[in-house]
């Protein structure tokens, strides 16, 4: 048995060679690895020695030579392609061990000029690979180092199965395509300055698959879910699941929403999502009156809602929310007297989640930098709305000023706004949302059903902070918010009839402050 062994990252190579030489299988070997091989007294023949053709051109030609790919590709059930093999003194290579030159983490890094990237484009490796691969039944490929040991442990048992390299044929054809989709992203975003576009000429996602689901948004549709290739780390596809029912489709969109909601506060904060767009959202000392606020917002949505904290769930938190029922809940921590609580609501999907480093004022983490939505036939791909309003962004466009108080429920209310569906209307108060109204074709009715939800919740609209995710185009949508008891607004500014719109603000005696941002949610 022949292993041909050639790696760019040598994490584990050694191990692995070991192994395999006392399993009695000959070890092959490129250049870097080989010499790294013979080093640790390993037996090895350098592939030069194989072919009787030495490297060359600075080592792009090495590997491209029948002696290796006859030894890849003879199918070993074929007496003519064994006849051709002894004809013309090609062995075999059962076990292929190849890494590709790091081209994903060379275009990454700053700097990276066209030059180095070429340099880093393999030719050898993936074209070794796929003739592995193709004759999968023949020769285990190995493409990542969390492969050698189990393999080596199946090879102690005897021989390795089909199935495990089928397996490991299906690893190495992804791991191809990912590789060349790296190259074809990197390579059509070039502009011909060389900088780079954000969006390529050609886009080639590429995602796993977690799971299938049961079915999709509705029970006659399919669906599964898939992670992006390298998740952001603190994002929903890095949450663990620590007790209840499979997710479905809608959890997992529902809770996306809500963890993406929860996490872009700094302080202890519970957010409610229903249908996707938060029904209640709070700040609050701790998790327990975080939800409570929250909570208290739209009891009736919340039932059967999705709830997400961004901090330790305790044993009252867990109380509290254990009373009412609930499909998803997320948080990064859970105490064990919490986790306890829940054993009784065995149905209860408890997902923990490591918030992003750098937390809630580091948006570059844990977060999409591109969103897409698929059309007929197409797509549609934008960078993620992931801008963050800071105090000194507001600008005060009428004759009345905000407290500071009010200055931070409008900054509160403009940061639930951003993760409800336009036309969104949010009234704040204290660190809670006292009304949220939802995705109507109007922004009056969006801001009458935010009035009818506090109504309905014994709430009081008095003294509020209200956000509009976009302008207003007449000045009836202010007068509405207005007349429900808001005393400040918050809006982006940018309408023709802005002139109108704060001459009504200034007759009406409130404050409206504009964050030049607008924040459509589709």
């Amino acid at each position: 048995m022949n292993a041909l062994i050639s790696v760019s990252d040598k994490t584990g190579v050694v191990d692995l060679a070991r192994a395999l030489h006392e399993l009695g299988v000959r070890l092959i070997s490129t250049g870097g690895t080989a010499k790294l091989l013979a080093e640790q007294g390993l037996p090895v023949t350098e592939v030069a020695e194989l072919t009787a053709f030495p490297e060359m051109l600075d080592g792009r030609v090495k590997t491209l030579h029948p002696k290796v790919h006859g030894g890849l590709l003879a199918r070993r059930d074929l007496p003519e392609h064994m006849a051709a093999l002894h004809r013309h003194n090609i062995s075999t290579i059962d076990i292929l061990c190849v890494n590709l030159y790091p081209f994903e983490a060379t275009v990454a890094k700053q700097g990276c000029t066209l030059e180095d990237a070429i340099e880093n484009i393999d030719i050898g490796g993936p074209a070794m690979v796929r003739s592995g691969a193709k004759n999968w039944r023949d020769v285990a490929v190995l493409t990542d180092a969390s492969q050698y040991q189990p393999v080596i442990d199946e090879l102690k048992t005897g021989k390795l199965s089909d199935k495990t390299k089928f397996a490991l044929a299906v690893a190495a054809f992804n791991r191809i395509s990912n590789y060349d989709a790296a190259i074809s992203d990197y390579l059509s975003s070039l502009q011909e300055d060389r900088s780079r576009s954000l969006f390529p000429g050609q886009s080639n996602g590429r995602f796993v698959k977690l799971q299938d689901l049961r079915y999709g948004e509705n029970p006659h549709q399919q669906a599964a879910f898939y992670r992006d290739l390298y998740p952001a780390p603190g994002s929903l596809v890095t949450a663990r699941q620590l007790q209840g029912k499979e997710l479905s489709y809608n959890n997992i969109a529902d809770a996306d929403a809500g963890w993406e909601c929860v996490k872009s506060f700094d302080t202890p904060a519970c957010v409610i999502i229903k249908h996707a767009n938060p029904c209640g959202v709070a700040v609050g000392k701790d998790a327990a009156e975080a939800y409570a606020k929250a909570f208290k917002t739209d009891p009736t949505s919340a039932f059967g809602g999705i709830i997400a904290f961004n901090r330790t769930v305790d044993r009252a938190a867990a109380e509290a929310v254990a009373k009412q029922f609930v499909e998803v809940l997320m948080a990064p921590e859970y105490t064990a007297e919490a986790l306890e609580v829940f054993k009784a609501k065995q149905n209860v999907r408890v997902l923990q989640i490591a918030l992003p480093p750098g937390g809630a004022t580091d948006w570059d983490k844990g977060r999409n930098a591109m969103d897409v939505k698929r059309v007929g036939s197409g797509l549609l791909i934008q960078t993620a709305d992931n801008h963050e309003l800071q105090l000194a962004d507001l600008k005060v466009v009428t004759k009345k000023h905000p407290t500071p108080q009010q200055m931070q429920d409008l900054l509160f209310a403009w940061k639930v706004a951003k993760y409800v569906k336009s036309n969104a209307i949010v009234f704040c108060k204290d660190g809670m949302t006292m009304g949220v109204g939802a995705g109507q074709m109007s922004r009056i009715d969006s801001a009458k059903i935010a009035a009818i939800k506090a109504q309905n919740a014994g709430l009081s609209l008095e003294g509020t902070a209200a956000a509009s995710d976009a302008f207003f185009p007449f000045r009836d949508g202010l007068d509405v918010i207005i007349d429900q008891g808001a005393s400040c607004v918050i809006q982006p500014g940018g309408s023709m009839r802005d002139a109108e719109v704060i001459a009504a603000a200034d007759e009406r005696g409130v404050a409206m402050v504009f964050s030049g941002v607008r924040h459509f949610r589709h």
